[in-house]
């Protein structure tokens, strides 16, 4: 019996749709059926005592149900709303019965006339739909009753203040059939449908219009003989309706094709299904769709929630939809050139039809799903192999490290990132004895024992470092991650870097011995032992290609000395290449106007305080190793053929500046260091004319510092440039005077105007007699041959106040002022010369000169 009972109770379900829905469909429309049911009950008790006639309610029923039967449907997306007369049907019913009998009218003609409908058209309907349906619309009609019971006037007969509460009774019944469809078809799609009945009603404004005005031309001409004239019309009217809707809905869908055409350019496999599904919503009256991808066996599920698509990617195993399986289908095969890319398979709704408008649809959409799905997948495998020819082209195939190109160019943007003085490492691992295993056991054992190498370095090395294989046997690994040094640009090398270069050589021997770790290779135990060569720079100073070639240097040394691990030796290395790289970036500097840049320093008269004249010190501001000084740059630019247009630089920068403090009225000197080899450039003296005259200065105003080498130089070009010079009236002064081993004939040979005393002699004065007695030894000598004697680098009072009393003219050192930028000097200058005593003109006297 309960077999009976269970098989009955499904026969029922799948009967009446039950089956078919979810259990807020289900609650919700029992909720209306239960609301509907007490209007109706309320409205026959309201109208017991009306009068009304049950031929007048049959008659009713009967038109109601004629108002449906002749109905359109109008499709909005994947959704199809029923347009009919039911309006017209109200007004009428309002002047036929009592009011309270139309709610019971409505719901009973609805249950009548959809399964009617549903029979002729063959538009599957269930009984659970036919159940909401006839709630739905016997609530709107007890909604237009309360509106007329409220007003209070009397819709029999009709005058113009009742059919006015009539129309607005009928349209507002319009309005509350359109908001229980929307929450219907929001609770079972699971999003609010509000916008595909606004769409509707959009969409029907003269369908409206043409509803309540044959309604109260129906009531005008009830039983007249003028009657005979509305069929007629109704005819016209449906005709009308079914123009406009089917001009409406072809506007819309062929919008939605545009749509969702431009949709489809994506370049991407998914985004493409994505877009195909749901497009496919807004064009076809669908309520599931599934895209299965021939290429890559990817089925893509997409089911309507709200008018919009969820799309999930499955196995066709994983996507067993057991409603949307009793649907009606609609399959097309995506083809290009003849080739199939793909199937569409459209599971439509219940009350759907398929005509043949949506045939050519189809085809068309099909067709451009099918291309766009076809560049989808030729762009995702030119990207593929776009993808891999570029991992290929960097890594090493055998062990997939980077390889030489990817170290060089990923090594660059490393230390560009970095600051200059940040310390790096390069590491350069070679396998000992390796060729030894190639010939014993085999390429693929060598093979199997590089990769088991390539594995431990990966291990131990850091997320920032870069490991590579360059080849053969042969492995890199840059080290960012250094102790940072204290930058002192007067210290040496080893003194900068040795902290780094510490680590560095013990993360070296650490990585020696993990690799020499005993690992097992064709059966045979091994252990590959390595040297290595390790480089320690500046990040701004070296480029990779440099520190990869010092490492190689580094790492011979080790294999030719036997030492597991070596540091770069810069004795042992005679082919740098960074002074190659120096000259090629002046080139570049000399050519902008932002990195190479003059700083100032005064030189004062000892007795008086006041400014003689200023030295011009060459500053490079390099954009990746940070600010240079001369030391750092000067010999690479004395072996290269940039030394004349530097040397002009210089010049020019230094005499523009004279130019700036003479318009002052500060007519000072300006000193400028000159290489040696500037003087075995014969156009040099042409050069210095030219910027004299370009800046409007007397040859006085320039000081040109040499040192003892260049006095000494028996060259007779250098003899006749320095003739030239001084036949223009150019000084000389003669710099870091007693550090060389000339003889003091020179003084006697070249007219020089200053000898400048070197800053170690005047630093250690104090406490050595014997640097004292050559300070003192070239005042006295500048003093007999009526040379003006200037010390460098006095730093206190009390060096100031000792080369006072020894008879110094002049000094330079921050105890006066710090070499400053060009915009700051003019105001070191004018605070010396206020402090001066006694005060007097800022103008070099005639035997007076600049430090420089």
């Amino acid at each position: 019996m309960s077999t009976w009972l269970s098989r009955t109770w499904d026969r029922w379900q799948r009967w009446s749709g039950v089956a078919g829905t979810t259990r807020p469909v289900r609650l919700v429309t029992a909720g209306l059926a239960a609301c509907a049911a007490l209007v109706v009950v309320g409205g026959l008790l309201l109208a017991s005592g009306g009068g009304g006639r049950p031929a007048d309610f049959g008659l009713l029923v009967g038109l109601i149900v004629l108002a449906h039967l002749f109905g359109l449907r109008m499709r909005v997306g994947s959704t199809y709303i029923d347009v009919d007369w039911g309006e017209a049907a109200l007004i009428v019913g309002f002047t036929l019965v009592p009011a309270g009998w139309l709610p019971a009218a409505t719901g009973l003609a609805v249950l009548v006339a959809k399964p009617v409908l549903a029979l002729f058209t063959g538009n599957r309907t269930t009984a659970f739909e036919v159940v909401r349906a006839s709630a739905s619309l016997t609530l709107s009609a007890g909604v237009a009753v309360l509106v007329v019971s409220a007003s209070g006037v009397q819709t029999r007969p009709v005058t113009p203040s009742s059919a006015a509460v009539v129309v607005a009774a009928a349209v507002l019944y319009l309005l509350c059939s359109a908001l229980l469809l929307a929450l219907h078809l929001g609770v079972r799609d699971g999003q609010s449908m509000f916008g595909v009945v606004w769409q509707a009603l959009r969409g029907t404004p003269v369908m409206i219009v043409g509803n309540v005005a044959l309604g109260l031309l129906t009531v005008g001409l009830w039983r007249s003989s003028w009657l005979w004239v509305l069929p007629p019309l109704l005819w016209l009217l449906h005709q009308l309706y079914v123009h406009r809707l089917r001009e409406d809905e072809e506007r819309r869908t062929w919008g939605a094709f545009a749509a969702a055409s431009r949709s489809l350019h994506k370049l991407d496999e998914v985004a493409v299904a994505q877009e195909g599904l749901r497009a496919a919503q807004s064009l076809f009256p669908v309520r599931a769709a599934e895209l299965t991808v021939l290429a890559s066996h990817t089925r893509y599920h997409g089911a309507t929630r709200g008018g919009v698509f969820e799309l999930a990617a499955a196995e066709p195993a994983d996507v067993q939809p057991a409603e949307n399986d009793r649907l009606p289908v609609v399959t097309r095969l995506l083809e290009v050139a003849g080739g199939p890319v793909g199937l569409l398979t459209l599971r439509l709704a219940r009350q759907s039809t398929w005509g043949l408008n949506d045939q050519h649809r189809l085809a068309a959409f099909g067709d451009a799903l099918a291309a766009a799905l076809h560049d989808a997948a030729t762009h995702s495998a030119l990207r593929e192999l776009r993808e891999r020819n570029t991992y290929e082209s960097h890594h090493d195939p055998l062990t997939r490290l980077l390889n030489r190109d990817a170290l060089l160019a990923r090594g660059d943007a490393v230390l560009r990132g970095l600051d200059a003085r940040s310390p790096v490492a390069l590491l350069l691992l070679d396998m000992d004895h390796f060729k030894e295993v190639n010939d014993t056991l085999g390429h693929l054992a060598g093979d199997e024992l590089l990769q088991t190498a390539a594995t431990r370095l990966i291990t131990d090395a850091g997320e920032s470092e870069l490991v590579a294989r360059l080849g053969g046997d042969e492995f890199a690994l840059l080290i960012t991650d250094l102790p940072a040094m204290s930058w002192d640009r007067d210290a040496a090398e080893p003194d900068l870097l040795g902290a780094a270069r510490t680590v560095a050589e013990r993360r070296a021997r650490a990585l020696a011995a993990a690799l020499a770790s005993p690992t097992e290779v064709a059966g045979v135990t091994l252990s590959s032992e390595v040297s290595v060569g390790v480089v320690v720079a500046a990040a701004g100073e070296l480029d990779p290609t440099e520190l990869l070639r010092r490492a190689d240097i580094a790492l011979y040394q080790a294999k030719e000395s036997g030492a597991r691990v070596t540091a770069y030796d810069p004795a042992r290395d005679r082919t740098s290449t960074d002074r190659l790289a120096l000259v090629a970036e002046l080139r570049t500097a000399l050519a902008a106007d932002d990195q190479l840049h003059l700083v100032l320093q005064p030189a004062v008269d000892l007795h008086t305080g006041a400014p003689t004249g200023v030295e011009a010190l060459i500053r490079w501001h390099h954009p990746r190793r940070g600010l240079l000084t001369p030391v750092h740059f000067v010999r690479a630019v004395e072996a290269s053929d940039l030394l004349g247009r530097f040397t002009r630089h210089v010049l020019d920068q230094a005499l523009g500046f004279a130019a700036q403090w003479g318009a002052l009225g500060m007519e000072l000197p300006v000193a400028v260091n000159l290489s040696p080899r500037s003087l075995l450039d014969p156009r040099l003296p042409a050069d210095v004319a030219e910027l004299l005259a370009k800046h409007r200065l007397p040859a006085s105003r320039l000081v040109l510092e040499i040192t003892e080498t260049v006095v000494l130089s028996p060259l007779p070009v250098t003899d006749q440039v320095l003739r030239d010079l001084r036949q223009l009236g150019v000084r000389f002064a003669v710099d870091d005077f007693g550090t060389g081993f000339s003889s003091l004939t020179f003084l006697t040979r070249i007219a020089v105007d200053e000898l400048k005393i070197d800053r170690t002699f005047v630093a250690r004065m104090g406490e050595s007699k014997q640097d004292a007695a050559i300070v003192r030894a070239v005042v006295d000598l500048g003093r007999q041959l009526g040379i003006r004697v200037v010390a460098e680098g006095v730093e206190t009072g009390d060096q100031r106040a000792v080369l006072r009393k020894l008879g110094c003219d002049a000094g330079q050192g921050f105890h006066f002022s710090r070499p400053l930028p060009g915009d700051q000097i003019i105001e070191a200058l004018r605070t010396l010369a206020s402090a001066a005593r006694p005060s007097r003109k800022l103008r070099a006297e005639p035997g007076g000169l600049a430090s420089g």
